[in-house]
């Protein structure tokens, strides 16, 4: 088995990690170039635990060798504002994973090749196209790439990804001739969701779908040209160019101009019932992205006419709350009057205990009530529930 140092890539304009929105929406990624990249604290979390997940592969891969030097980066690493016990328990189950996957390969194959944090580069069907593959296995028979995804919002499917149908592209265009493949596997590692799920291709399947999809709508997506499609890959694949775009505004507003869109909901018939839910989500995303947009122009001191800046809603607090007891104990107020107890939040608890010391404690302890029922589209992965009362049919003919 040999394993290769990470190398640290720069920025692909059409990057693996955006490739279902230029591959969807292939004006999008010219249009994105005249705005700024947007960071957030769950991306800066995120890459992170990507740091936390390469030294625990490296450690496993290089074993006694590294273990100076991993014990110096790990106490580096608990300096990090981002450092918990809950999330290296959650990287490590993320890198257990990818251990029983490595020994895996190596049984099938001892010479297989072991790739960390690499720079991948698919620029046969994408003009100047790279990624970062978070692990990548190549093997006699099977290539596997890896990819760790800390987020807890939305399960990540590994079916019909194509960041990382991108990602395993690259690394069979890079390493496919050393080795006989014959199928590839893409594998979400998002511990926090207990997702670990995988998808199998074949090759000649990938690079079908290489040739036929991926290159001509990659060189659209380079040129600028197309259409624009606006839908739920705006907000997904968090376009930059999202607050402005006029074909996500005209989506978002086609509702609006229906001549049944102002009738109360009961009036309407089942076709324009679904015809006002198509667009209504893009639409409320839509506005609340316009108003997210605005308020960061007017707080940069940009003039909305008609719109001006206030002062929200404050709250008193303690200018210094240890202060505040020391004045309050003097002047005999007992601590029990002045302090309030009260149990950490499930959450909390979990992130200041660590995830398996907290389950082997409070497993039996914890209830989760059922949640609120939202309506979904009818391809969302969640288990449908089924009525109280039973299924009963929308009169069609209602108007």
């Amino acid at each position: 088995m040999t394993a290769v140092i990470p190398i640290q890539p720069a920025h692909a304009k059409l990057s693996a990690s955006g490739s279902k929105k230029w591959l969807t929406c292939t004006r999008s990624a010219q249009l994105e170039d005249q705005f700024p990249d947007e960071r957030s604290v769950f991306a800066e979390e995120g890459t992170f635990a990507h740091e936390v997940f390469e030294l625990l592969i490296r450690k496993y891969l290089e074993g006694a060798m590294l273990s100076p030097p991993y014990e110096h980066r790990l106490r580096q690493l608990q300096q990090n504002q981002h450092w918990s016990q809950d999330l290296f328990e959650h990287v490590d189950r993320a890198a257990v994973a990818a251990f029983e996957r490595i020994d895996e390969a190596d049984a099938r194959c001892p010479d297989s090749l072991v790739l960390v944090e690499q720079r991948l580069d698919f620029s046969p069907w994408v003009p100047e196209g790279f990624g970062t593959g978070d692990l990548v296995i190549v093997a006699d028979g099977l290539l596997e790439v890896m990819d760790l995804k800390y987020g807890k919002g939305i399960p990540v499917d590994a079916e019909g990804n194509t960041q990382m149908m991108l990602y395993a592209l690259g690394a069979l265009n890079q390493h496919g001739h050393l080795y006989d493949v014959k199928r590839v596997r893409m594998t979400i590692l998002q511990p926090r969701l207990d997702n670990f799920a995988s998808a199998e291709m074949l090759v000649e399947d990938l690079l079908e779908w290489a040739d036929k999809t991926v290159r001509p709508r990659a060189r659209m997506a380079w040129d600028g040209v197309g259409e624009f499609v606006p839908g739920e890959h705006c907000t997904s694949g968090f376009c930059r160019a999202r607050f402005q775009c006029p074909a996500r505004a005209e989506a978002a507003l086609e509702v609006a101009r229906k001549d049944f869109a102002l009738q109360p909901p009961e009036l309407l018939t089942v076709d324009q019932l679904l015809a006002v839910l198509a667009k209504a989500d893009l639409a409320m995303k839509w506005l609340a992205d316009v108003q997210s947009f605005a308020l960061k122009q007017a707080e940069a001191g940009h003039e909305i006419p008609g719109w001006k800046l206030v002062e929200g809603r404050s709250n008193r607090k303690y200018a210094d709350p240890d202060a505040v007891a020391a004045k309050l104990v003097e002047a005999g107020i007992p601590e029990p009057v002045i302090y309030e107890r009260s149990l950490l939040g499930i959450t909390a608890m979990e992130k200041a205990i660590g995830k398996k010391k907290f389950a082997d404690l409070l497993d039996d302890l914890i209830v989760k009530p059922s949640g609120k029922p939202t309506l979904v589209r009818a391809e969302d992965k969640r288990q449908a529930l089924l009525p109280e009362h039973g299924f009963s049919v929308i009169d069609a003919d209602r108007s």
